[in-house]
């Protein structure tokens, strides 16, 4: 029987997944999960959609009953966070300065808000979009709110953005790119989800930056580049996370838009490893490495180190997939379609639901699909091997996906 021991710094879904792994696949050591946060580890995706819409409870949001450590002896340890990690023996020391020694230490630390470098962003009234805490904040302030701005069209503004116009809230997004989720999506999506906001009532400046946040204790407008004033009962600011990168770097590991690992999420310290939003790791579709801010990411690098620590290494190489809630709008994202040179729409547009089929020099390397599940479904079974499927069955609306999959 085992007795090695287990040390996760951070849990989230890739340090919760990796507990439960380990004792689903009958790991026996001692296994220790650490969180700075205070609480039950919870979901964050449900935080900018059902979460503030009112469609789920706070209690709904936990990634495991506290029943659960209990029955896996699993050790949390909540609302104490690693100060330092003592390589030489093999050991993280915590605030409250008691220390665990671990064989195997997996960090699992995620990220965090991107901060907004202007004058104002401290005030009252500023806030972000990442942590329970702030998404309790902010639904507790939704009913009192009339007009509000959101700094960035990324998912977590957008999401932000269409509850509240579905409230009455009159909503101006700022995006200093030419369009909303320029990285996230092709310009076709890109384009639909455009006119859905404006739709839905709305404002949406693109190439646009943010002077200063104008308020004296309080937020009360935002100066855009272009020296435009908006008045604003609260400024979201969602313009991206940046890694928990500060441990692994004190420690003397390499970082890098996250902490650098190999093929089996080592780092260059064998007893070290990273999964999920922090990790940047090696993706061998794009010939480059990559850091992924998604639950399918963090789940299966997760089952990539568990089944390593139990002794069946093998290089992580899943396909990555995402999903966004705006509004009555589901989009639902299989693959990566960086280097996309051709598109491929089926369905229509004008009707609510369609796919984008990406492809780079003739291989599908990715699909969008707005409220078309099955076509989500099918694209992850055909990007999970090597597609068959050519931009002309694609747009042959009666060609069945079925049989390319």
């Amino acid at each position: 029987m085992s007795t090695e021991r287990v040390v996760v710094i951070g849990a989230g879904h890739a340090g919760i997944q990796l507990a439960a792994l380990l004792r689903q696949g009958g790991f026996a050591g001692p296994i220790t999960l650490i969180a700075d946060e205070p609480g039950l580890p919870y979901q964050r995706p449900p935080l900018s959609k059902a979460y503030l819409a009112g469609e789920m409870t706070e209690a709904a949001l936990a990634l495991r009953p506290a029943a659960f450590f209990a029955s896996q002896n699993v050790t949390l340890i909540e609302g104490d966070g690693v100060t330092a990690i003592a390589r030489e023996c093999h050991e993280v020391v915590l605030a409250s300065g008691a220390r665990y020694g671990y064989d195997h230490l997996v960090l699992a630390t995620g990220a965090a808000n991107r901060a907004l470098p202007v004058q104002g962003a401290h005030l009252d009234g500023v806030v972000g979009l990442r942590s329970l805490a702030e998404a309790q904040a902010l639904k507790a302030r939704l009913d009192s709110l009339k007009q509000v701005v959101v700094i960035g069209a990324g998912f977590i503004g957008l999401e932000f953005a269409a509850i509240a116009a579905e409230r009455g809230i009159a909503v101006t997004v700022i995006e200093q790119a030419p369009r909303p989720l320029m990285r996230g999506v092709t310009a076709e999506m890109s384009t639909y989800l455009t006119g859905a906001h404006i739709g839905w009532g709305t404002k949406l400046l693109t190439d646009t930056g943010v002077r200063s946040i104008l308020g004296t204790t309080r937020a009360e407008a935002v100066e855009t580049s272009t020296g435009e004033i908006i008045p604003a009962d609260l400024v979201l600011v969602a313009i991206g996370v940046v890694p928990n990168t500060a441990l692994a770097a004190a420690a003397g590991l390499a970082v890098g838009n996250g902490i650098t690992v190999d093929a089996f999420l080592r780092t260059a310290d064998p007893a070290i490893s990273a999964i999920g939003d922090c990790a940047n790791f090696p993706l061998a579709a794009l010939d480059t490495s990559i850091r992924l801010e998604s639950v399918q990411n963090a789940v299966d690098q997760a089952r990539c180190v568990a089944d390593r620590i139990r002794g069946k290494a093998a290089p992580y190489a899943k396909l990555p997939w995402f999903w966004s809630d705006q509004g009555p709008l589901k989009l639902q994202i299989a693959g990566l379609s960086t280097g996309t040179d051709q598109t491929v729409i089926r369905g229509e547009p004008s009707s609510g639901a369609f796919s984008v089929f990406c492809f780079r020099a003739g291989h599908l390397i990715a699909v969008e699909s707005l409220n078309r599940a099955a076509d989500h479904m099918l694209a992850r079974k055909l990007l999970a091997g090597t597609p068959a499927l050519t931009p002309t069955q694609a747009a042959d609306p009666d060609f069945d996906l079925r049989t390319a999959a």
